[in-house]
């Protein structure tokens, strides 16, 4: 969810752009010495090369210049273009190494320790992020990653507001040093025992490179263009993104956010005055807080929208110190008012807003506290628990604020110019790790990726059907080696189970995950529901989920005839008081894991109450009913964040949670 930070040092941009006016115009029409690296840090020593591809290797030179590049004696060149920028494609190589890769031309440069393998893109958030050094038996794991024909690369952290060219690091040999350095433990536990078991499985050098960033949103980790073409809705905030590159420099930001404001939002314009305790908002809406708004009757909506409440006080409650006014979190950013004085504003989604109160604020009897809320992206408002909406005054109990606020909309942001945005360290914005983090690995040599990421879009399945599917066409287009496999974790299971049947966020998400496996060629899933943990949103058994992303692999890439996914939802049928259930992937026949009945099946009538019912197999089938359910129409399995389940077939591997009355797949 974009959220805008502090803005830059206005003064010191100023002065560096000055300079490099100058030095523009003291060297025109001279050849300047490049600026970027003569090889792309991509290409280090210990790196894999892409087997059975033209391998593209590129870096940056005098405009005109002549590079030569030759590796296991096949040879390539190429001429800098006008902005210095060389690209070579060596013919296709075959598994092999170590090489040298050799590079000639106004430098040379020599790369050892060169292997040519399969290279698998590993991205996504935190549980893609999450090093061996905090998985499941760290420490022997840690010991035996001895593995010279696997080899690590980790993208740095870092978002861009436009394309990025270059990156800093290396590749390093997979060691039980070096698979343990960097942050949270080291390197990518699910990207680790992925390779690791394709290395042993295929005995081929495997390289990894890691790109993933903890807590952050799918839309940030496309494209802008993909974004408008195909998830339109997130046009307004790609042109936002797009416009803070081109401004960042021309204003300080928070005179451009104040004058948008005055443009733009027609509570903050000149007169208007919306803070005020006596305009007449008698037009206002009432809505129920806390909520996002897009579940109170606003879908889809991305703006400014203001919240207005009026309490009453005492006068010795009016007079009480260390007064504070808690609105909980806000998506994305607030600006909060008393009797018309501001208290307070924040530019962070995840942020629990507490202000304090200045004193002679609060008064006896009426005040009135308005507050602004912009949401960019995603679900916006006061979006917390009802505890946490409050107005503290010292001594006594906090006065409870939940419940009936009055709203009004001041700004429809696919009606207004675009919001003025500093990205600095903010990953949850669209475009920027697409352009951080992914645009200056192209188009190096890749055989596929996998993928883990989905928790923060949870609540917007509907639209994950559309972004996953982009953001998988997007990569391809870029990396330019056709539709490459891509391989997708579904959630794990997570949070407190039901007691009863419900429609919860999360199985909704999987579904969509599931969905875009079967919209998207080449493309598949490797269930986590059954290794999660209610309690931590990062299960340590990363081990098995690397195995089952990589059985996905060497099933569907590398042609191995092994099962490589749990039983699937086919079709169902009607029996009378039952339904009967088909499976494809049964790998040898299904079974209730633990030899105990199945559990997790839910199934309604035509009302669409779901209850828990009793479910068995039926030789290739499962049957499903309830006492309570004379006439079933519909089947739920597993769908819950954090589900009771144990249908699996006999090669080990669990069902993927479905509903039998969504959206259906693709044949």
């Amino acid at each position: 969810m974009p959220t805008p930070l502090n803005k830059r040092l206005f003064t010191l941009l100023r002065a560096v752009t000055l300079f490099a006016v100058l030095l523009a115009t003291v060297t025109a029409n001279a050849q300047i010495a490049p600026q970027k690296p003569f090889l792309h840090p991509l290409f280090s020593e210990n790196m894999v090369l892409q087997r059975g591809v033209p391998v593209p290797v590129w870096g940056w030179t005098t405009p005109g210049s002549r590079v030569t590049v030759a590796i296991a004696g096949k040879t390539a060149a190429a001429t800098a273009d006008p902005q210095g920028k060389w690209m070579a494609k060596l013919p296709s190589l075959p598994v092999g190494g170590p090489y040298t890769l050799a590079i000639s031309g106004p430098e040379n440069v020599t790369r050892k320790n060169v292997l040519v393998g399969d290279v698998w893109i590993c991205s996504g958030q935190s549980n893609m992020q999450m090093g061996v050094g905090v998985s499941k038996d760290a420490a022997q794991e840690i010991a035996a990653a001895n593995y010279p024909q696997i080899r690590l690369f980790t993208v740095p952290n870092i978002p861009a507001n436009a394309p990025k060219e270059t990156i800093n690091g290396t590749w390093s040999v997979c060691s039980p040093t070096t698979i343990g350095e960097g942050g949270w433990g080291g390197f990518s536990a699910v990207a680790y025992y992925f390779g690791r078991t394709l290395n042993q499985e295929l005995k081929i050098p495997i390289g990894l490179i890691h790109t993933s960033w903890g807590g952050t949103i799918a839309e940030a980790w496309v494209s802008g263009d993909a974004l408008k073409k195909n998830v339109p809705e997130f046009t307004g905030q790609v042109a936002m993104v797009e416009a803070a590159a081109r401004e960042r420099n021309t204003a300080a930001l928070e005179q451009r956010i104040a004058d948008w404001f005055l443009k733009n939002d027609a509570g903050s314009a000149p007169n208007a005055h919306w803070q005020s305790t006596d305009i007449d908002a008698a037009a206002w809406k009432t809505m129920t807080l806390p909520s996002s708004w897009e579940k109170a009757g606003m879908p889809g909506f991305d703006g400014v929208v203001w919240f207005r409440k009026e309490i009453t006080l005492s006068d010795a409650d009016a007079a009480r110190k260390d007064a504070v006014l808690n609105l909980g979190p806000i998506d994305d950013n607030d600006t909060a008012w008393i009797n018309g004085v501001n208290i307070g504003m924040t530019e962070n989604y995840q942020t629990d807003r507490q202000y304090k109160i200045p004193a002679n604020v609060l008064k006896s009897g009426k005040n009135v506290i308005v507050v602004r809320v912009l949401d960019t992206g995603g679900e916006g408002g006061m979006y917390g628990t009802p505890s946490q909406l409050s107005l503290s005054l010292g001594g006594i109990a906090p006065l409870s604020l939940a419940g009936a606020w009055q709203y009004n909309i001041g700004a429809d942001l696919k009606k207004t110019t675009p919001y003025p945005m500093a990205l600095d360290n903010n990953p949850n914005v669209t475009t920027v790790l697409y352009n951080g983090m992914i645009a200056p690995l192209v188009p190096f040599g890749v055989k596929g990726a996998i993928w883990y990421q989905g928790e923060s879009n949870a609540g917007r399945d509907e639209q994950y059907r559309r972004l996953l599917p982009a953001l998988i066409n997007d990569w391809r287009g870029h990396f330019g080696v056709g539709p490459f496999p891509f391989y997708i974790v579904q959630l794990a299971s997570f949070l407190e189970q039901d007691t009863e049947p419900r429609d919860d966020d999360w199985p909704r998400l999987r579904e969509a995950q599931y969905l875009t496996t079967k919209t998207v060629p080449n493309a598949g899933i490797a269930t986590a529901i059954d290794i999660g943990e209610a309690n931590d949103i990062h299960p340590k058994n990363k081990q098995e989920v690397g195995r089952r992303l990589a059985l996905n692999a060497l099933a569907l890439t590398y042609g191995k005839k092994i099962e490589y996914s749990g039983p699937v939802y086919k079709s169902h049928k009607s029996e009378g008081d039952a339904i009967r259930l088909t499976f494809d992937h049964r790998g040898g026949g299904l079974v209730a894991q633990g030899g105990i009945p199945l559990k997790g099946f839910a199934i309604a009538g035509a009302d669409n109450k779901f209850v828990w019912a009793d479910a068995r197999i039926d030789g290739d089938t499962v049957i499903v009913s309830s006492a309570s359910v004379t006439s079933p129409v519909a089947v739920h399995y597993a769908w819950s964040n954090n589900p009771v389940c144990n249908l699996y077939n006999k090669a080990g591997l669990p069902a993927l949670p479905f509903r039998t009355d969504g959206p259906a797949a693709p044949k």
